[in-house]
Parts: C-alpha cells; sequence; structure tokens
C-alpha cells in the first residue's frame, strides 16, 4: 500500500454486484458476506513519503456474526429493512499475534539516524458494522471497533519523536481524505421499494414478525446513526526510556544513563466520530453520558453565535 498525494475517487458500486450482473443488494453479495476467512499469515506493507511500515499478522479469521456479536445462523448476521432500503451487516476479524514496524525512509524528512518503532500485541479482535443502501450496496454509515486485551510497548524517547513525525506525516494525507469523505457523505437516504419475498426470508431474524413495525424497530436497535471508529484496550503498560548517554570526558558518567516512565492504563478508550457536526445530539454515541448535555449545551451556544457573526458578514 501507498499514501496518496490527493485522494482517489470513490469505487463505485460493489464490484461483487456488478461482477454478478446485478446493482443491488442481491444474492451474490449473501453469498460472499456468509463465506469463513481463515488465513494462517498475512504481511501488508506501506510506503509513504516519510516512513515505510509493515504489519504481519498471524492466524487471522474472519467471519459473520448476530448483531449481539456471536456467531449463529448467516439469517441473523443482517437486517434489512424495505421501506428504509437498507440493510445492517456484521463481521468480526480475529487473530493471534499483531507485529508493527516501522522505519523512515532514505529521502524523507526524518533525522538521519533514526530508531525504528516496533510493537507486538497477542490477541485481538476487529468488530465491524456496515450499513448500506440496497438500491446501489453503497455504504450509507459503518462502524469499526478495534479490541485489544493487555498491552505491553517498551518505548525510548527517540522512538517516541519518531512515532510523532510518522504521525505528523500522514496527518495531511488523512485531512484531504476526510475533506472528500464529509462532501461526498450522503445527506439523505432514498427509499428503494421492498424486495421480493424470497430475499426478505434471508434478512429476516429468527423470532421477528415480518411486519413492518418489528423490522424497523430491531433495525433501530442496531442502526449506526452515523460513522464511527473505536479503540478499546483493557489494560496498557507503557514504558519510555531515555536512551540517550552522557559523556564527560570521553568517559560515562555513572548514574547519567537517563531516566524513564511506566504508565499503566485500564480499560483505555478512543472514540472517533469524523462526520458528526457542531452542535448536534449526541444520545446514540457509545459511551454517551448525562454529563456531556452540558457540553452539548454551551455547544448550541457556539454554533448559534458563530452562525450569527456569518449572517452578518
Amino acid at each position: 500500500m501507498r499514501t496518496c498525494e490527493e485522494p482517489r475517487p470513490p469505487n463505485g458500486q460493489s464490484p461483487i454486484a456488478l461482477a454478478a450482473g446485478q446493482s443491488e443488494y442481491g444474492f451474490a453479495e449473501k453469498v460472499v458476506e456468509g463465506m469463513f476467512i481463515v488465513v494462517n499469515s498475512i504481511t501488508i506493507k506501506i510506503h509513504s513519503k516519510a516512513f515505510h511500515a509493515s504489519f504481519e499478522l498471524w492466524q487471522l479469521q474472519g467471519y459473520s456474526v448476530n448483531p449481539n456479536w456471536q456467531q449463529s445462523d448467516l439469517r441473523l448476521t443482517r437486517i434489512t429493512d424495505p421501506q428504509r432500503g437498507e440493510v445492517l451487516t456484521f463481521k468480526e476479524l480475529t487473530w493471534q499475534t499483531l507485529r508493527i514496524e516501522a522505519d523512515a525512509t532514505d529521502n524523507g524528512d526524518q533525522d538521519p539516524v533514526t530508531t525504528p518503532l516496533r510493537l507486538i500485541t497477542n490477541q485481538g479482535r476487529i468488530q465491524i458494522s456496515l450499513k448500506r443502501r440496497t438500491k446501489d450496496c453503497n455504504v450509507v454509515a459503518s462502524k469499526l471497533m478495534f479490541l485489544l486485551d493487555d498491552l505491553l510497548w517498551v518505548l525510548t524517547d527517540s522512538q517516541l519523536k519518531a512515532m510523532m513525525k510518522y504521525a505528523e506525516s500522514l496527518s495531511e494525507a488523512m485531512e484531504k481524505s476526510a475533506q472528500q469523505r464529509k462532501s461526498l457523505a450522503p445527506e439523505s437516504v432514498q427509499i428503494t421499494p421492498p424486495a421480493p419475498s424470497t430475499q426478505q426470508s434471508w434478512s429476516q431474524p429468527f423470532g421477528v414478525s415480518p411486519n413492518a413495525s418489528s423490522i424497523s424497530q430491531y433495525f433501530d436497535k442496531h442502526d449506526m446513526k452515523e460513522s464511527s471508529y473505536h479503540l478499546l484496550i483493557s489494560r496498557l503498560d507503557l514504558h519510555i526510556c531515555d536512551d540517550s548517554h552522557t559523556r564527560e570526558s570521553g568517559t560515562l558518567k555513572h548514574g547519567m544513563l537517563g531516566g524513564a516512565i511506566q504508565l499503566t492504563f485500564r480499560r483505555m478508550a478512543f472514540d472517533y466520530y469524523p462526520f458528526h457536526r457542531a452542535g448536534d445530539a449526541c444520545k446514540h454515541w457509545v459511551r454517551y453520558s448525562e454529563a456531556m448535555e452540558t457540553r452539548g449545551q454551551w455547544a448550541k451556544k457556539l454554533v448559534s453565535e458563530f452562525q450569527s457573526k456569518m449572517e452578518k458578514l
């Protein structure tokens, strides 16, 4: 993989649907979604203007799950609402070991001497929720949760500085990509007519009556109001060490080898909502609390003040 100076245009319609000679969510999509994938090892190499990185995964598995993130009948792994013309699907990826390594490129803007950044983790998983339109299979919203168990990470100060520079080199490309996604984000969803009865039989879960109201309520319960990305680490032990050495008259002075700091985080979580508009409600957020109500009030006030100033200009 390579980072682009300018973001590429969207991929358009689903290639699976086009190869099957159909333009809407149908049998071909359901067959591909139902596949259970097992990969012994996979290596992903990323090249950027400032650095190159590699991701190595062992014992990777990908499969469909129900809205409660449990493996079950495939008919329970999707929720289709014909009235909305949308379908929800749920996936999970698991692995045994993940190795991440990053280093500066020779022609990059990094320092001549840098320390490669390395991270090795144990078991982890990614939970993916997708909301698509049934008429063209385009993704309307998505939710990605990156879950890690106990994680031990030893960083030197030079590695920490290098990591900050790597993040800075990617920030411009990520900002351009985010602007493109926001400009292409759908403002409204067009309603498509109900699919044939043979199609509906695939999407209705057991124990749910086929009437429109029950399907709509079940859809609302697991719906993604907007796209979001989440990282949850059960326990993180972070060790930051000073790898610089103080020398005096060519002799290493004892007791001046630098210092170290250890940070322990429990249930550390990061939530990112890239398309959330200022002043909008936050009740659908994963970790919503009543304390956000106060924040929402002054956020709406700031937005109204900004809008009034813009109107005057």
